[in-house]
């Protein structure tokens, strides 16, 4: 299985948490806006986070709004992006990417949910060094797409990612940070529509869990901050099995 199998295996639960996911979302696009500007033809960031909001079918009335928001033409709140490291049950490594209003709020929270979780909170850079941050490009493969495998393969090449596989449901591309423009831009170009197209930190390696007790350790702190509205981004190195 590529090296985000996972991710890919969890759309269904990501889909239960829609409204969640819009929230999520518009914060992204919000700080995108902020930052670079409201034209995603100028600014990658925001080109990335509608990008990442379309798949997840999000209308485009809510992602409008958001840009406006971030650009200051209707009120919006200011939100930081915050980092946290820690450990869940076994040792598991966790990344959390968090976008909040209030940086005391989330920190207590993100802390309360490592303990709750049977982890800790760790110092910044504690984990970081066990994930690549890499781009990543997800191309659905069905019947209907038919998609011819050796033709992706030699534009993914030409396009100079730096991995291409195939899934049974879908081909996973990835490439360096400073190539993830580029790439997606030329197979975008090329006809392609992406069912994942973002920044994602990459385990380089994976951690099982076997006692009952720490899997629903992990389970609970996953869940506890995929249901913060602060929470954007979990990443771990847990390997989870069906």
């Amino acid at each position: 299985m590529g090296r985000i199998g996972t991710i890919i295996n969890k759309k269904g639960k990501m889909d239960a948490k829609r409204a969640k996911i819009f929230t999520k979302l518009g914060r992204y696009i919000m700080v995108a806006a902020r930052e670079g500007g409201g034209d995603p033809e100028y600014n990658a960031a925001l080109k990335s986070a509608i990008e990442k909001a379309k798949a997840a079918n999000m209308p485009k009335d809510n992602i409008e709004r958001s840009i406006k928001k971030g650009t200051g033409e209707s009120d919006g709140a200011v939100f930081t992006e915050l980092k946290y490291e820690g450990y869940g049950p076994g040792g598991i490594a966790v990344l959390v990417e968090c976008l909040t209003d209030n940086t005391n709020r989330t920190a207590a929270n993100i802390r309360s949910y490592f303990v709750k979780g049977n982890g800790n909170l760790g110092t910044n850079g504690c984990v970081s060094f066990m994930f690549d941050h890499k781009g990543v490009l997800v191309i659905d493969r069905d019947e209907e797409t038919n998609i011819d495998e050796e033709e992706l393969e030699m534009q993914v090449i030409e396009a100079g990612a730096e991995d291409f596989t195939v899934e049974d449901t879908h081909f996973e591309i990835i490439t360096d940070i400073e190539d993830f423009g580029t790439v997606r831009d030329e197979l975008a170009g090329a006809g392609y529509e992406f069912s994942m197209a973002e920044l994602r930190y990459l385990p380089q390696t994976m951690t099982e869990l076997t006692t009952p007790e720490d899997l629903k350790a992990m389970n609970k702190l996953i869940d506890l901050m995929d249901d913060d509205d602060d929470v954007q981004n979990v990443y771990h190195n847990w390997l989870e099995t069906e």
